[in-house]
């Protein structure tokens, strides 16, 4: 699948109450979507260099990744929700929003230093 993370990450953060029929198609996608998405928006390539990177950055992008993957499990399939139900979901697309924002920007300061380093 993807070099940061499986698509377990996701259903972890993603809590209880996702809907158990994604197809792992989706799930690829996703976590491939979300890997490109971090190289993008931090300005750096991850994925070309993730072997040597150390265990303090690869969880970084792990944390990342599975924050923005399990955003769209969460949001997969909302019908039939009720209110309350559709309010706890927010609140947990809030709190991985917010990690997964914290993450790409501290990414993004070290994609720059790196980059200035190889220059």
């Amino acid at each position: 699948m993807g070099n940061f993370i499986v698509s377990g990450a996701a259903v972890r953060k993603a809590g209880s109450n996702i809907d158990q029929t994604i197809p792992e198609a989706g799930w690829t996608e996703w976590i491939s979507g979300a890997e490109s998405f971090i190289n993008v928006a931090t300005g750096y390539n991850w994925s070309d260099v993730y072997a040597s990177l150390n265990d303090d950055v690869k969880f970084i992008l792990y944390d990342t990744a599975a924050n923005l993957v399990a955003i769209h499990a969460i949001t997969y399939n909302m019908s039939g929700a009720t209110t309350a139900f559709r309010i706890e979901r927010e609140d947990r697309i809030n709190v991985l929003a917010y990690r997964a924002n914290q993450n790409l920007k501290a990414l993004k300061e070290m994609g720059s230093e790196k980059f200035m380093r190889g220059a």
